[in-house]
């Protein structure tokens, strides 16, 4: 696309400028910006040569022809190139805002039992159940796609797995082998009297986060592989819960996010988190402990005995209840409780 590519400087596309530049970076192209410089050679022999003595005004004329073409020419094409590079940045991370802020606020499908999978050929499906709180209850490996055995044994163990913790709602992972599992889930459920519904999930980031030592510390004893299967899971359950846990710059929010100001990327990113919390509030029964610090009047360790008491003693009921977490007192509780929701709760 880029071979031979022209296009006027003001009228060329923000994700055009990051691709030209970073093919520049790769040195797979070159770039060069052409204007007509004999305008502005013209512009600076009328302005600055005043005398008629025609051997002073050719001295005059050498001189601006040789400062235009080591100093002046330079400087306006470094100019020009950091104006639209500085613009493309701020219309890239402007969109990238904007597709992040949809994805935190996508529809939570609320408190079900979940079964979150995975998909894989070869290495198999991870499958993770998940209680109506996003509490990780068990971990089965099916391998659905390497055989007629291994898919017969494997529609069991889904089978069995969602009676027994009558699953409500079956996450995938939209990764490789997805629409393959997808096809498979339906055929296991469809017999079945009370159908949970499946949905496709979007599982960019997921790997980063079951490899991060947030992952390790929340699920030491688990692969990574279980750890990714169980954000996909949570992801459906309450994606803004699930996707504050993970650096903004690895959910995928756009194209070139690694060649615009890094800074300003991740500052105006985490705004937007910030932003989407407020905007929304948290729902106690399903919110992260990563996700519960962004409330007022909530630390670090108080949100760590919030999901431990919710663990413990199940869904909250009334905010009041908070009041028996541990380190939770009156002022931290009369700082959080506005941002504080409970779906399905007499006072919501």
């Amino acid at each position: 696309m880029y071979r031979n590519f022209q296009a006027s400087v003001t009228k060329i596309a923000p994700h055009n400028i990051l691709a030209l530049f970073r093919g520049e970076t790769e040195k797979i192209i070159s770039l060069s910006i052409d204007f007509d410089e004999t305008y502005i050679t013209a512009y600076l022999y009328n302005e600055e040569i005043k005398t008629k003595n025609k051997g002073i005004k050719a001295f005059y004329q050498s001189m601006l022809k040789d400062s235009f073409n080591r100093l002046i020419k330079p400087s306006l094409l470094r100019e020009v190139r950091a104006d639209r590079k500085n613009w493309a940045d701020l219309e890239s991370i402007n969109t990238f805002e904007i597709n992040l802020r949809e994805l935190l606020l996508s529809p939570p499908a609320g408190m079900q039992p979940t079964l979150a999978i995975d998909p894989g050929f070869r290495t198999g499906c991870k499958v993770a159940v998940l209680s109506e709180t996003g509490q990780f209850l068990e971990y089965q490996a099916i391998f659905p796609h390497t055989g007629a055995a291994k898919q017969k044994e494997a529609k069991n163990t889904l089978k069995n797995l969602i009676q027994k913790y009558e699953i409500e709602l079956i996450a995938i992972g939209n990764g490789t082998a997805s629409r393959e599992t997808d096809q498979f889930v339906g055929e296991v459920i469809k017999p079945l009297e009370n159908q949970p519904i499946k949905v496709i999930v979007n599982e960019s980031g997921a790997s980063i986060y079951s490899a991060s030592d947030l992952a390790r510390e929340e699920f030491p004893d688990l692969d990574i592989t279980v750890r990714g299967a169980i954000s996909i899971g949570r992801r459906l359950q309450d994606p803004l819960a699930e996707l504050v846990k993970i650096d903004p710059k690895s959910i995928g929010v756009g194209q070139y996010q690694h060649d615009v100001d890094q800074k300003l990327l991740k500052k105006n990113l985490e705004e937007t988190v910030e932003s989407c919390v407020n905007y929304v509030g948290v729902d106690l029964n399903t919110a992260s402990k990563q996700l519960l610090t962004f409330v007022s009047g909530i630390t670090p360790t108080i949100a760590n005995n919030i999901v431990s008491y919710r663990d413990k003693n199940g869904i909250f009921n009334n905010r009041k209840e908070l009041l028996k977490v541990s380190k939770l007192g009156p002022k931290a509780y009369e700082q959080a409780a506005g941002f504080l929701r409970i779906r399905g709760g007499k006072i919501p």
